[in-house]
């Protein structure tokens, strides 16, 4: 290992593992053919990273080398004509909605937190609230650099015939490291959403609004009461928007306290999770109509610095599945009553619908039917287990997990989940590896 890589401590969001790695941070791109082969030469290899958002091992590769691509954060180009942004990989989402907003454009797809990496956003395919119109980041791609560790270098777009372009969107860095990113964009007329929000009672109100909710507005989603049982399983907070159309365009900042220390284990019990989920709940009140900045909507946890503090040294674990639709109901009932009958719940419980839109990517995460993602704090034996059930669960309906968000997703289920995946294990670069990979031992 070269003198540009130096030993550092590394964490995925959830905290969990702490991993010991090499860690080199060039500045320009052409310092990254000397970078990407000594690391692809070292034990366990390389892996490009950017700002670590992803919640498990999927970012990391402990043991081996990494390219933080944070300082690869350079705009080539921006058509203000056509909205077709071009930037390096290691460019924020954060820092491009300051570009284009005051020029009327908007990130076609964006996760709830706009403080990912465009790169690592390619290589998750992330989703966000309106994925029954827009589908995913993938679909907005219009050309893609890849560089190999064999000194190639690909530019790769969605008529690509090799499938290299299919493998590298969802691909989780694993078949080069991407470099530049052509995005379209979204023109928007205002900075401002049209915001709804509607309390339901159970999750039979859930799917109706939903349903109703697709064919009528760009953004749906829901907080869902995981602690609650019988007559009112399910119950929780729908949320539905729209663009707004006021005109104004306004870059929002999200600046606002941080999280300073890790937070006592202790404060995270079913007692606490109930009374927060209840409380929450009836501030719902009624069905209200307002109109609220993208931020607030798009990324409310940005503005808590260190929000995962919140959960303790330990850290937590992230846990989202998406089922078809054909059993969604029932399967989501059995889901949630698993839950509550542990008393590990989640603050964090988030409910949606996935639409008919197919994701480009071999690896992408998202299909038709209802997506279920969760926060649970680590408490170790007892955790694992309520995760193996929610697995039984997930597989047993031909569903699969999020490998952005589960850091000990099985290896078989994700084998079952994912039938792209032996297409996709022949675009492997053989320099490339994570934690993650090692550990689905494919």
């Amino acid at each position: 290992m070269t003198s540009f890589f130096s030993r550092s401590d590394v964490l995925p969001w959830g905290r969990i593992p702490r991993t010991d790695m090499r860690v080199a941070r060039p500045s320009f791109r052409d310092e990254l053919d000397v970078l990407i082969a000594d690391g692809s030469a070292a034990p366990n290899h390389v892996l490009a990273s950017g700002l670590r958002r992803s919640y498990g091992d999927s970012c990391l590769n402990g043991g081996g080398a990494m390219i933080d691509m944070t300082g690869l954060d350079h705009f080539v180009s921006f058509d203000r004509s056509t909205g077709l942004l071009v930037v390096e990989a290691g460019v924020s989402l954060a820092d491009i909605l300051k570009v284009v907003i005051p020029a009327g454009y908007f990130l076609p797809v964006t996760p709830g937190t706009k403080f990912v990496t465009l790169g690592g956003a390619v290589a998750n395919d992330v989703h966000g609230k309106n994925h029954h119109r827009a589908g995913t980041i993938g679909r907005w791609i219009r050309r893609l650099d890849v560089m190999r560790s064999d000194g190639a270098e690909r530019s790769l777009s969605p008529d690509d015939t090799t499938g290299a372009f299919a493998a590298t969107i969802g691909g989780l860095g694993l078949t080069g490291v991407i470099t530049r990113v052509a995005l379209e964009l979204l023109p928007v007329d205002s900075s401002s959403m049209d915001v709804q929000t509607i309390p339901f009672r159970n999750l039979s109100e859930f799917f109706a609004l939903a349903a109703e909710s697709e064919a009528t507005h760009d953004y749906t989603v829901a907080w869902v009461d995981c602690l609650a049982r019988g007559s009112t399983l399910g119950r929780g907070i729908f949320t539905r928007a729209r663009h707004g159309n006021d005109g104004q365009l306004r870059v929002h900042s999200t600046a606002g306290p941080s999280v300073p220390l890790d937070a006592p284990g202790f404060l995270l019990n079913r007692l606490s999770l109930s009374a927060f989920n209840e409380i929450y709940y009836r501030l719902a009140g009624r069905p209200r109509q307002t109109t609220m900045s993208y931020s607030p909507f798009f990324y409310p946890l940005d503005a808590v610095g260190g929000w995962n503090r919140l959960y303790g040294r330990r850290g937590f674990y992230q846990y989202q599945s998406v089922v078809p639709p054909t059993n969604a109901g029932p399967v989501t009932a059995e889901m949630l009553r698993t839950i509550a009958e542990t008393g590990q719940g989640s603050f964090l419980a988030v409910l949606k619908t996935f639409g008919d839109v197919p994701s480009p990517g071999l690896l992408s995460f998202p299909m038709k039917g209802t997506t279920l993602a969760l926060d649970f704090a680590n408490h170790g034996p007892p955790t694992l287990s309520l995760l193996d059930k929610l697995d039984a669960i997930v597989r047993e309906a031909g569903g699969r997990l999020y490998p952005a968000k589960d850091g000990r997703l099985p290896s078989a289920m994700f084998q079952a989940g994912y039938p792209g995946l032996e297409q996709f294990k022949t675009h492997i670069d053989p320099g490339m590896s994570s934690t993650f990979w090692r550990r689905m031992n494919l």
